[in-house]
């Protein structure tokens, strides 16, 4: 048993991202019930979906869930409220000052997570007395820090400087990556782009299809005057770069965006118009499966790298 699977009572050290209008109740449940974290993803939600959702994922799952809450969230003091109210025992924050609701959240028995994107913000988050951090590379899909950390070097920075749990993500898909993850000094890993392409989760059909078949190179990190954000490559994201050859304002950026867009990518399947979120990672992943053949996937592969690299002569003569 390592820190991670101890700190929330599981059977793998793998976490599932709580990716906006990705992880609802189905997702979260079908991860906790194959061994690893599942979460639900507050961002997408309004505070009574969000109660629905938990109340369903409680139904569905005896094993630990968590939700992810970004704390920039608009309804935040409610959101937090309910996870009181409905027992919630994880949560996981991000895109804010951890030390906001961190030692409210633990004074009521909740063991709190925080994603960071580089050292420096590692170091405050374990100051402001998380149980673990979740350290992502801007591989990642989604919103991104600013610093353009790669996982392959913010892991061992931000190991090197914290000594609670730390938990990698961002391009993390494979059973090869986690072996990889966790030899650069992670106990475990989170996951977000593999599970977003999986049957429970809660993105459109269009949308999963869609990443099934990207390639490598089919992303890009983009709108940084906004929140750096991950985008597959389509009409959208070509209105976006022909507005950046204008010198745009940011004013002009928001317009462009306009509201729900990510709403109309992902959960309704506008592959044109929508803003689709997901990581590098998607060049990887080739089929839609349910989460359960991910687990098997991830679990075999990892033992069979490690056996592997175990077996392997590395000395140089």
């Amino acid at each position: 048993m390592n820190s991670i699977t101890q700190l929330f009572g599981i059977q793998y050290p793998i976490i599932q991202g709580g990716m906006i209008w990705n992880s609802g109740w189905r997702l979260a449940s079908a991860v906790s019930n194959a061994g690893g974290l599942g979460l639900i993803g507050a961002g997408s939600m309004y505070p009574d979906v969000l109660r629905e959702h938990i109340q369903k994922c409680k139904a569905a799952t005896d094993k630990p869930f968590g939700v992810n809450v970004p704390m920039l969230y608009p309804n935040l003091e409610e959101i937090i409220q309910i996870i009181v109210e409905e027992g919630v025992r994880i949560v996981f924050t991000s895109a804010g000052n951890p030390k906001t609701y961190t030692a409210f959240l633990k004074e009521k028995g909740i063991t709190v997570v925080h994603v960071v994107s580089s050292s420096k913000f590692a170091l405050k988050a374990q100051e402001a007395g998380v149980d673990a951090i979740v350290a992502e590379g801007f591989e990642a899909g989604g919103h991104n820090g600013r610093e353009e950390s790669t996982t392959l070097t913010l892991i061992p920075q931000v190991r090197r400087n914290v000594s609670i749990p730390l938990i990698a993500a961002g391009g993390i898909a494979t059973g090869r990556a986690m072996l990889a993850a966790m030899v650069l000094g992670s106990d475990g890993v989170q996951m977000g782009s593999r599970f977003a392409a999986s049957e429970e989760s809660s993105a459109h059909d269009n949308f999963k299809q869609l990443v099934a078949g990207l390639e490598e190179g089919g992303t890009q990190l983009t709108l940084k005057e906004l929140a750096p954000v991950r985008l597959i490559k389509n009409k959208f994201y070509d209105d976006l770069q022909a507005l950046y050859a204008t010198g745009p304002t940011v004013e002009e950026l928001k317009n462009l965006l306009g509201r729900a867009r990510a709403k109309r990518g992902m959960f309704e399947g506008d592959l044109v118009e929508g803003e689709l979120e997901i990581g590098q990672v998607s060049g990887l992943i080739d089929k839609v499966l349910p989460v359960e053949a991910i687990f098997e996937e991830v679990l075999a592969e990892f033992e069979q790298a490690r056996r592997e690299v175990a077996g392997r002569d590395l000395m140089f003569p």
